[in-house]
């Protein structure tokens, strides 16, 4: 089964986008198996990956009210080699249309259910607040990526998400934890940066990844020409950084299945 990763951030401009286009396209060129989940109204996702948001017949929302099954809706990202469950602004009705729907917030965990098989990983791009979408990306997931930038007010927002988080993992996802905190738009010669950084690596610990996402003109031009920045430019830093972050969370993931192993091993020891 695939690991269900949702990419958030209450604050919008952090950086949650360019992260999930960017690391599918990284961790499909590490030959994983790749699903990209566009629950953003705005569609950015869709359109970074190389896919026309306003061409498309059928879209996430197709699949939350019960008209296509997953299988039907999910396209090719092109050369990118990953798969993409598209969105556009039709989402924006699904939450009115299942207010009354009983169990509305496992409507993406139902529907994952049968596609996460064919993926090594499954990563969902949030939008920019905690609604319905954001509900049931989080209730879908095992882990959370959380995208900030070092700065006081990012904080905030960040203590805000960890609430979130924790209520849900009480309540409907006991299974949801942290994934990792990612510092996005990253420049080291700012004061603020370090030290908001070392707040994070004192809470965190090795939650917060070792890779940063620097600011970068190729991964703000990318989105533009519908590409993920390392078939753009696969040289530049943002290129390089989520192909290190691609290959942290590997290895992340190689540790713990490891872990578990030997764990059930002493089990039946």
């Amino acid at each position: 089964m695939a690991r269900i990763i949702a990419i958030a951030n209450q604050k919008g401009g952090v950086g949650k986008t360019t992260t999930c286009v960017n690391l599918a396209a990284s961790l499909a060129a590490m030959k994983q198996r790749v699903l990209l989940v566009d629950l953003d109204p705005q569609g950015n996702a869709t359109m970074g990956s190389g896919i026309d948001k306003y061409a498309i017949e059928r879209s996430i929302y197709d699949v939350l009210v019960h008209r296509a099954p997953v299988t039907e809706v999910i396209c090719r990202a092109g050369e990118s080699n990953f798969d993409v469950l598209p969105s556009n602004s039709d989402l924006t009705a699904a939450e009115v249309e299942l207010i009354d729907v009983d169990h509305k917030e496992r409507r993406l965990r139902a529907a994952l259910i049968e596609a996460s098989a064919a993926y090594d990983y499954v990563l969902i791009d949030c939008p920019p607040s905690l609604n319905m979408l954001t509900l049931n990306a989080l209730v879908a997931a095992d882990g959370v990526i959380i995208t900030m930038q070092c700065e006081y007010f990012a904080l905030e927002g960040l203590s805000d998400l960890m609430r979130t988080i924790s209520r849900i993992a009480d309540s409907v996802n006991a299974d949801l934890q942290i994934e990792g905190i990612l510092r996005t738009m990253y420049d080291p010669r700012n004061s603020l940066t370090n030290e908001v950084s070392n707040q994070l690596h004192s809470h965190f610990g090795s939650k917060v990844y070792r890779t940063v996402v620097p600011r970068n003109v190729r991964l703000a031009e990318a989105p533009s020409h519908g590409v993920p920045a390392m078939y753009y430019d696969k040289y530049s830093r943002g290129s390089k950084a989520y192909m290190a972050l691609a290959g942290e969370i590997i290895r992340r993931e190689e540790k713990l299945a490891s872990q578990r192993g030997e764990a059930v091993a002493g089990i039946t020891e």
